[in-house]
């Protein structure tokens, strides 16, 4: 190819709302989806990280989780919310270290597919026009993170991004110094 790096057209992550993140969660009726959505939100998981999670990944005393191999082969360790460590204890009692947290029916993995139609099916009913992606809850975890007050280098290290760059596109989604000013008209 005569331009390979054409430049690409950065358009903004949809963020969701703590409202409609709250009402998605409330929609979802079936424990092991609801639990899905709210981890993925909760630990800000890539929707490929959020399905080949392993019972042993995950560390209830600690609060936090082990992400192998992420994007770019790399391992990284991220917080686990204090609210769904009782709901994990009970989802992943008696499970083998290595078996996955969210297990397909046929057993095995979950599909990426089915996580992605869990949440639309969540978003659809919960009302929710915005164009949002399961991947929306990622964004939604960095860009709430960032409203409250933590430093966008530690969010770089949560999410596993290799660069400043990519993690700093979150802070042209937060409202926070944008809500200070006052139009002149």
């Amino acid at each position: 190819t005569p331009f390979p790096y054409a430049k690409r057209h950065k358009r903004l992550p949809v963020v969701l709302s703590r409202d409609e993140i709250s009402k998605i969660i409330e929609v979802t009726k079936n424990n092991k989806h609801r639990l899905l959505l709210s981890l993925a939100y909760g630990t800000g998981l890539r929707i490929s990280e959020v399905v080949s999670l392993k019972v042993k990944d995950v560390d209830l005393n600690q609060l936090c989780l082990v992400v192998r191999s992420g994007k770019g082969g790399k391992d990284r360790v991220t917080i686990l919310p204090e609210k769904l460590v009782n709901e994990l204890k009970s989802s992943m009692a008696g499970r083998d270290m290595n078996e996955y947290v969210f297990e397909s029916e046929r057993g095995g993995m979950l599909t990426t597919r089915t996580a992605q139609l869990v949440f639309e099916k969540s978003l659809k009913l919960a009302g929710i026009k915005k164009l949002a992606t399961f991947h929306s809850l990622r964004h939604s975890f960095a860009t709430h993170l960032l409203e409250n007050g933590v430093d966008v280098r530690y969010i770089q290290q949560l999410l596993g991004h290799a660069s400043i760059t990519t993690t700093a596109l979150y802070t042209k989604v937060t409202n926070l110094q944008l809500k200070n000013i006052r139009s002149p008209l």
